[in-house]
C-alpha cells in the first residue's frame, strides 16, 4: 500500500450547510443545525474542535467559541432563534490532530427565515368569483392588481402558495424558476409555501403583481380511477409581498378582495393530459392592461397554520436536449426522437399565422414504427400552441412556446399542424424534476452495465418530482410506499435526498397517523375498487414508514428521521401484527407481495411464485427490529424490547413455516431465500447452505431474474454476501429476458416497470399496467455501487466506509465516487494479467476497512489518498457487504 498526501498540507472547511436545505432561503426552523465538510492535505485529519461565528452582515460576525468536538454534522445553532425573516451570515473554523492552530475560516454562508409564525400571514386566499366546471380540465385563472412605489428598494420578498399551481409574476416578469410550485403535499395537512426575492423586479411608479393557477394535483386528474377535485374544487393562492426601502420602512402587499381577475391564455391545462395554450391571449386578464373583463375576486376561509416552509429542493428545468431525429411513421404522421425516455416538456419556436395549432403529442416508445400510447391508458400528454401570428402586435415574429401547467414522460414527440417545413432545431426537450445535488457515480469495462446504470439516474430523475412517483406518463404518478421503499439506499447514494425525502415522510405521517397502517400512496390518495381497500396491511408497502427513515438516518446520523417517525413505526407494526392474527402468521387475504415476479400473468402481476404470506412473514420480523434500534437510539426501552420480541415472535413463525427440517426454504425461490438470508432470518451455520441453494436456484432459473419488487433489490446481496459471487456476476450479465440488460439490449435508457415492458419483437407487453420509467427494479444499482466498485458505507454518514471490490464476470475495472456528508469518496480497481490494483480517497474526518480481493486482513487507513495492489491468483470471492441488520 502506498499513501499520497498532499506536498504542503492545507485545511479549510467548507460546504456550510442548515439542516438538509439546498437553498436556505425562507427556511422554517428557527434553530438550524449546521454541517460542514472539510477539505485537507493532511492525511489522517481528524476534526478536534469548531468554532462558528454568526452575525446579520459579514462585517458584524461574532464568536460563539471554541467547541471541542469531532463532530462535523447537524451541530447545535449556538445564538438565539431567528424570527421570521431574519437573514444570518454564518462561517466556521476548525482544529486538527494535525497542529495546534486553527484553519482558515469557511466562505460565508447565508441563512434566510421564512414566515415561521401563522400570524406573520396578512394575505387571504382569495380565487375567481366566477362559476367554473371542475369535471373537467379548466383554463388557467390570472389574479392580480396595481400598486405605487415611491423611491428606491432596499429589499423585497413575495411569500406565495395556491390551492392549485401557480406562476407569480411582476411586471410581466415571471419571478424565479420554480415550476409546478408549490408541489404536492398532504394539502390538508400541511401547504408549502416558496419565498421569493424580488427586489429586481419592482421599478418606481406603478407596478403589477399577479399569480396564474391552474388545477395541477389540487383538482385535477389524480390517480388511475379517473378522479378528479381530490383537494377541492376551486383553485386558489394567498401571496405576500413585502417591501423594504431605502430607509427601513416595510410596505405589504397582499392578495385581498380587492384584487381582481381574468382570464388569460391557458385555456385548459392539466398534468395528465397537457396544456392548451392561445397566443393571441397571452396579455388578457392582469390589472393594468386597461382590460374591460376582469371581475372581482372571493376571499376563502383558509387557516394560515397549515402554511409550512419547504424541507427540499424545488422542482426545476435542470437540462435540455435537442431532436436526435425526425421519424415518419408508416401511417406518414412525424415524430420527434429526442434519443432518451425523460420527464419534462418541450419547447417550440415557431413562427405562422394567428391561429395556427400545433399539437404536440408524447409518449415513451414507439410500437411498430407507430406512437407508443396505449401504456398512457387515458392520460393524452398532448400540448396544444395557438399561434399568435399576424394581425397583432408582434406580426410575423418567432414565438416560443413552454408549457407551464403540466409535465409528460416521453423520447417520443408527434408534431401536427406545424407551418411550413419542420426544423428540428425549432423544438428542445426540458429536463424537469426536483433539482436534486447528484452525488454518486459509477462505470465499469462493461458498456452494458454503464448504460443500465444511466437507465437508473434518468429512472430516478423522471419519477422524483416533488414527491417519488411510481411512473411519469400514465394516468397515475403516484407515490407508491413500497417503490420508495426498496430503491431508498440506491437513491440516496445518486442525489442528496434527505430534505426531499423529509418532506414526503412528514406527509407520511400526517396521512397515517398515529393508528394504523400508512397509505398505500403518499400523498394519499384513495382507491374505489378492489383490490385495493383505502388502508390495507401491505407488507413492503407499509413497511417504508420503518425502512425509509432508517435508511435516512444511516445516510446523514440525523435521529430526527427516527424521532418524527417513531409512532408511525409502531402504529404500522401494530397492524400488521394484528392482521397476522393470534398467531402472528400471515394467511388469508391479499397483498401486494413480490410483485411483478417475471412468471406472473400480465394482468395478474401479484400471482409470484413466492406466496405473499412468506414475504409478510419476513417482513414484520425486519421492520419489528429496525424499529427496536430505532427506538433504543431514542432512549425508548421498553418500546424497544417490546419491539423486539415481535421481531423475534415474527422470525419464529417465518423458520417454523417457510424452513423445512433439512434447511430448504419452502418454497425455494430466488425471493424466498434472499429475504431470509438478507432480513436475518436464518442462523450463522445456516448461511453457507442457503447461500449455495440459492445459486443453485440461480442457475436452475437459467440465471434469469426470478424476483419481483421485493426480491430484486436483495438477490445479488444475498449472493454475494455468501461467496456465490460469479453467480450474482452471472445474473447481473444476463442479457436474456427477464434480466437488468434485456432492456438495454432493446434500446430502453430508463429502467422499466416489467420485464419484459416491450417484447422482443418489438411489440408493447398486452397488460394493462406497462411503463418504460419505474425506478424501483433498478435497485440492483447499489449493489454495483457497494460490491462491483467496491465503495459501501459501515458507519452513520459514510465516517466510516467499507472498501470491498468482489471482481467478477470479467470485468477489468470499476469505479464509484459518492459525495458523503463529510465529502467526497472515491474508489476505482482494475486488474488483470494477475495483478489487481485499487486507488481509494477517503474524505477528511472519516476512515476506510479496505479489503482486497486476495483474501488478506483489512487495512485500516484514514483521510487521504491511497493506493493497494495484490496479485491474486483467484479472486477469493467470499464476504459480499455485510447483512442489512442483524436482528437484536
Amino acid at each position: 500500500m502506498t499513501t499520497t498526501p498532499g506536498a504542503t498540507p492545507m485545511t479549510a472547511p467548507s460546504a456550510l450547510r442548515f439542516e438538509h436545505h439546498e437553498e436556505p432561503f425562507g427556511i422554517g426552523e428557527d434553530r438550524p443545525r449546521l454541517s460542514w465538510q472539510v477539505r485537507t492535505d493532511a492525511p489522517g485529519w481528524v476534526q478536534t474542535a469548531y468554532e462558528l461565528e454568526l452575525g446579520p452582515d459579514t462585517t458584524s460576525l461574532a464568536s460563539y467559541g471554541r467547541v471541542d468536538s469531532a463532530e462535523q454534522l447537524l451541530q447545535p445553532w449556538p445564538a438565539r432563534p431567528l424570527a421570521s425573516r431574519e437573514r444570518v451570515a454564518a462561517r466556521v473554523r476548525v482544529w486538527g490532530n494535525d497542529d495546534g492552530g486553527p484553519s482558515d475560516w469557511s466562505p460565508v454562508a447565508w441563512v434566510e427565515a421564512g414566515l415561521l409564525n401563522a400570524a406573520d400571514w396578512q394575505a387571504s386566499m382569495i380565487r375567481p368569483s366566477w362559476d367554473e366546471d371542475s369535471t373537467s380540465d379548466e383554463p388557467a385563472s390570472r389574479l392580480s392588481t396595481t400598486f405605487e412605489l415611491d423611491g428606491a428598494v432596499a429589499s423585497a420578498r413575495l411569500y406565495a402558495s395556491a390551492h392549485g399551481i401557480y406562476v407569480a409574476s411582476i411586471n410581466g416578469r415571471r419571478v424565479g424558476q420554480d415550476l409546478l410550485a408549490p408541489g404536492w403535499t398532504s394539502y390538508h395537512h400541511r401547504l408549502r409555501y416558496q419565498t421569493y426575492d424580488v427586489a429586481d423586479y419592482l421599478r418606481p411608479g406603478t407596478n403589477v403583481i399577479g399569480f396564474e393557477v391552474a388545477d395541477g394535483w389540487w383538482r385535477g386528474n389524480l390517480g388511475f380511477q379517473e378522479k378528479r377535485n381530490k383537494y377541492g374544487y376551486r383553485t386558489a393562492v394567498i401571496g405576500q409581498l413585502e417591501i423594504t426601502d431605502a430607509q427601513g420602512r416595510l410596505s405589504v402587499i397582499s392578495t385581498d378582495g380587492a384584487w381582481q381577475a381574468g382570464r388569460g391564455p391557458v385555456l385548459s391545462a392539466d398534468l395528465y393530459n397537457g396544456e392548451t395554450y392561445d397566443a393571441r391571449l397571452a396579455d388578457a386578464g392582469w390589472a393594468g392592461h386597461g382590460s374591460r373583463s376582469l371581475e372581482p375576486v372571493v376571499a376563502e376561509d383558509f387557516n394560515t397554520a397549515l402554511l409550512v416552509a419547504p424541507d427540499g429542493p424545488p422542482v426545476r428545468a435542470t437540462e435540455e436536449l435537442p431532436v436526435q431525429e425526425v421519424l415518419t411513421t408508416p401511417s406518414g404522421k412525424t415524430i420527434l426522437d429526442f434519443g432518451q425516455n425523460l420527464v419534462g416538456h418541450v419547447r417550440i419556436r415557431v413562427r405562422g399565422e394567428a391561429g395556427t395549432e400545433v399539437v404536440l403529442r408524447h409518449a415513451e416508445v414507439l410500437e411498430h414504427g407507430e406512437l407508443g400510447v396505449r401504456p398512457l391508458r387515458v392520460a393524452r400528454q398532448t400540448d396544444t400552441y395557438i399561434l399568435r401570428g399576424t394581425g397583432v402586435r408582434g406580426s410575423g415574429a418567432v414565438e416560443q412556446y413552454s408549457p407551464e401547467f403540466t409535465v409528460h414522460g416521453f423520447r417520443y414527440v408527434e408534431v401536427s399542424g406545424w407551418p411550413g417545413e419542420l426544423d428540428p432545431e425549432a423544438f428542445t426537450a426540458v429536463v424537469v424534476h426536483s433539482e436534486l445535488k447528484r452525488t454518486g457515480f459509477f462505470e465499469c469495462s462493461e458498456p452494458m452495465l454503464n448504460q443500465l446504470h444511466a437507465n437508473v439516474v434518468w429512472g430516478m430523475r423522471g419519477n422524483f418530482v416533488d414527491v417519488p412517483t411510481d411512473c411519469p406518463q400514465r394516468n397515475e404518478r403516484l407515490g407508491w410506499t413500497g417503490d420508495f421503499q426498496v430503491f431508498a439506499s440506491t437513491a440516496s447514494f445518486l442525489y442528496r435526498i434527505p430534505g426531499f425525502t423529509a418532506s414526503w415522510l412528514k406527509d407520511l405521517a400526517a396521512e397515517q397517523g398515529t393508528d394504523g397502517p400508512p397509505p398505500l400512496v403518499v400523498p394519499e390518495v384513495t382507491f374505489d375498487k378492489p383490490p385495493f381497500p383505502t388502508r390495507p396491511v401491505m407488507a413492503a408497502w407499509g413497511d417504508a414508514a420503518v425502512l425509509v427513515p432508517w435508511v435516512l438516518y444511516q445516510q446523514t446520523g440525523d435521529r430526527e428521521f427516527l424521532r418524527r417517525q417513531l409512532p408511525g413505526m409502531a402504529a404500522w407494526l401494530a397492524a400488521a401484527a394484528d392482521a397476522a392474527g393470534p398467531e402472528l402468521r400471515f394467511e388469508q387475504g391479499f397483498q401486494f407481495g413480490d410483485w411483478l415476479d417475471p412468471a406472473a400473468p400480465p394482468n395478474d402481476p401479484g400471482a409470484a411464485r413466492t406466496p405473499w404470506q412468506l414475504v409478510a412473514q419476513a417482513y414484520l420480523a425486519y421492520s419489528a427490529s429496525i424499529a427496536s434500534q430505532a427506538a433504543a437510539l431514542l432512549g425508548e426501552d421498553s418500546e424497544s424490547l417490546r419491539l423486539r420480541e415481535l421481531s423475534r415472535q415474527a422470525r419464529t413463525v417465518f423458520r417454523k413455516h417457510y424452513i423445512a427440517d433439512d434447511g430448504q426454504l419452502q418454497p425455494a425461490t430466488q425471493t424466498s431465500y434472499a429475504l431470509a438470508l438478507r432480513f436475518g432470518l436464518l442462523e450463522p451455520e445456516e448461511h453457507p447452505a442457503a447461500g449455495e441453494r440459492l445459486a443453485e436456484t440461480v442457475a436452475a432459473d437459467g440465471y434469469r431474474i426470478a424476483t419481483g419488487f421485493v426480491g430484486t433489490p436483495l438477490v445479488t446481496d444475498a449472493l454475494s454476501d455468501e461467496g456465490q459471487v460469479e453467480a450474482a456476476y452471472r445474473l447481473l450479465l444476463q442479457t436474456e429476458c427477464p434480466s437488468w440488460l434485456y432492456p438495454v439490449t432493446m434500446g430502453a435508457t430508463t429502467i422499466w416497470e416489467r420485464w419484459d415492458s416491450m417484447l422482443p419483437d418489438g411489440t408493447i407487453n398486452p397488460g394493462d399496467m406497462t411503463s418504460f420509467n419505474h425506478y424501483a427494479l433498478g435497485a440492483v444499482a447499489d449493489w454495483m455501487h457497494r460490491t462491483v466498485a467496491g465503495l459501501a458505507p459501515a458507519g452513520l454518514a459514510s465516517r466510516k466506509l467499507l472498501v470491498r471490490p468482489l471482481p467478477g464476470g470479467g470485468l477489468t475495472w470499476a469505479a464509484a465516487r459518492h459525495e458523503t456528508p463529510y465529502g467526497e469518496a472515491a474508489v476505482r480497481w482494475e486488474h488483470g494479467a494477475g495483478s489487481f490494483t485499487l486507488s481509494l480517497t477517503v474524505p477528511a474526518g472519516c476512515t476506510a476497512s479496505v479489503y482486497l480481493p486476495d483474501g488478506s486482513e483489512a487495512v485500516e487507513v484514514g483521510s487521504g489518498t491511497h493506493s493497494f495492489n495484490c496479485e491474486p491468483e483467484v479472486f477469493a470471492g467470499t464476504a459480499g457487504t455485510p447483512q442489512l441488520s442483524a436482528l437484536p
